[in-house]
């Protein structure tokens, strides 16, 4: 094993459990970890699309069973049951969102209905922050939850980055302000992209000797956050003149989103290594003129709902053309959804629960959750209870698309996480088995034989190392044998390794 140091070493190994450590000859056993999220094995990305101001959820995904009684709590804004576009059973989507209809005939799209959080905060920016923090509604967060999974293994970032090992940027939200979901301990690891043919530059603001006080610190700061983006301005405009855009179905699409989304699309086809995108699309507070009156498939909320579709659906489109389908995903996600009661200016106020559309070509294809009983005697200020935390929502991402642990999960997330099956196998990374832990005598004797063994596993590499003995056979399988040279400390090591 070569030398390295302690903080590189963290990143490409695990310490197992030693379970026996007498007489100094401590036992170890190390193995790579899970799929870690800049591995080689591991070019997955997340696409994090927020619909800003409370999507209203009853508005966008219907249930035939449950149209009645609709009607009878808001059928002032309730749309026309022949227009609704029936995709699966009983379950249709707004008539605006043609796009998610044909992501569903492609098989990718996952729907989980009703998604929340227990005690739900109606404040667009109390919610908010919940949701970028995946915190409770009763804790006070100051890091987001993409932040806290980088942090596991970059918690010195931003200080030396980027570098050799990771020029490009960790994160990037396509628009003015970063988003906070990938606050870290130290900085946010996300830069914010308008155009990224013309990432911009800025001059360093002082240069010279900076004094040793709180100005100087926080000059070297700007100093250093300056060049830090110039560097990575160079990588994102590189990428996006190396990329391309190949969908027609971009043509006549004039939304902020599908220009965030396209962008995104070319920034992947060029070889950025990005793993977090996140865009943003505002207009969803729509406690007023939600519809049209006498015309509900049209108004501002049907507008929003077919510039999300037709936007998710060219980009999907794109991605498959561009022969990068399998390694990206992307969820939807809002701070609450509305109340169940519309109101007399044919808009709703801000409510609870709502759902969340999972789309990429590894999306399992499903209706996950019920549809929730509409009972026609609703209280006006009653939502949609929650039938799913979001935060199993953003476990399930972390663990099953982004290579997390289970055990990372609960740490970074909450402890009673449980995963959905919202993707589908056999396109997902692959995780490496946990340290092994090595069987042996750990009292020994000097000139004394022993053997030590660690459980076989198909398809691994097992390199030992002994300190205070020599290695008479085995190396390079699962069992060795150990004649100890003499009475002074020694140890017995593996690295496991799996392709």
């Amino acid at each position: 094993m070569k030398n390295v140091s302690r903080r590189n070493f963290i990143k490409t190994s695990l310490l197992a459990s030693v379970p026996l450590a007498l007489n100094g000859f401590p036992l170890y056993a190390y193995a790579k970890p899970r799929v870690n999220f800049f591995d080689e094995n591991n070019d997955k990305i997340l696409v994090l699309v927020q619909l800003q101001g409370g999507n209203d959820g009853l508005n966008t995904l219907f249930h035939a069973g449950q149209y009645s009684n609709l009607n009878a709590v808001r059928g002032n804004i309730l749309v026309p049951s022949n227009s609704i576009i029936n995709f699966s059973g009983g379950y249709g989507l707004h008539p605006s969102m043609q796009g998610l209809k044909a992501l569903w005939d492609m098989e990718n799209l996952c729907v989980i209905q009703d998604v929340g959080y227990p005690n739900q905060n109606r404040s667009h920016f109390r919610s908010t922050d919940i949701w970028h923090a995946a915190s409770s509604a009763e804790d006070i967060v100051s890091t987001g939850w993409i932040g806290r999974f980088f942090d596991l293994n970059y918690s010195d970032f931003p200080l030396g980055y980027p570098n050799n090992e990771h020029p490009h940027p960790f994160a990037l939200t396509m628009g003015k302000i970063i988003s906070e979901t990938c606050q870290g301990i130290n900085s946010n690891y996300s830069m914010s992209l308008i155009d990224p043919f013309n990432p911009g530059t800025a001059l360093i603001s002082a240069a010279g000797d900076i004094p040793s006080n709180c100005y100087g610190d926080m000059l070297q700061y700007v100093n250093d956050t300056i060049g830090q983006t110039n560097a990575y301005a160079e990588v994102i405009s590189e990428a996006a003149n190396l990329g391309n855009n190949l969908s027609p179905k971009y043509n006549g699409l004039t939304s902020s989103l599908s220009k965030q989304l396209k962008n995104v699309a070319r920034l992947i086809s060029g070889g950025l290594q990005t793993k977090i995108y996140i865009v943003q699309i505002g207009g969803f507070d729509t406690h007023d003129n939600q519809v049209v009156s006498g015309a509900t498939t049209t108004g501002n909320h049907s507008n929003l709902l077919r510039q999300l579709s037709d936007a998710i659906c060219a980009f999907q489109d794109d991605l498959q053309l561009l022969g990068v389908s399998d390694r990206v995903i992307g969820t939807t996600y809002s701070e609450f959804g509305r109340r169940i009661r519309s109101n007399s200016g044919f808009g709703t106020d801000h409510g609870t629960a709502a759902p969340m559309f999972l789309f990429g070509a590894c999306a399992n294809n499903q209706i996950l959750g019920d549809a929730y009983a509409i009972d026609p005697q609703v209280g006006i200020e009653d939502g949609v209870p929650m039938q799913f935390d979001f935060r199993n929502v953003y476990g399930t991402i972390l663990s099953q698309w982004l290579g997390a642990s289970e055990t990372d999960v609960r740490n970074i997330i909450f402890p009673e996480f449980q995963s959905l099956p919202m993707f589908k196998q056999g396109c997902l990374p692959t995780a490496c088995p946990p340290p092994p832990i090595i069987a042996g005598d750990s009292a020994v004797c000097e000139d004394g034989t022993n053997t030590y063994a660690v459980p076989s596993l198909p398809g691994a590499n097992f390199q030992w190392e002994v300190v205070g003995g020599t290695i008479l056979a085995g190396q390079g399988t699962n069992t060795i044998t150990v004649k100890w040279n003499n009475g002074t400390a020694g140890s017995v090591k593996i690295i496991q390794t799996t392709q």
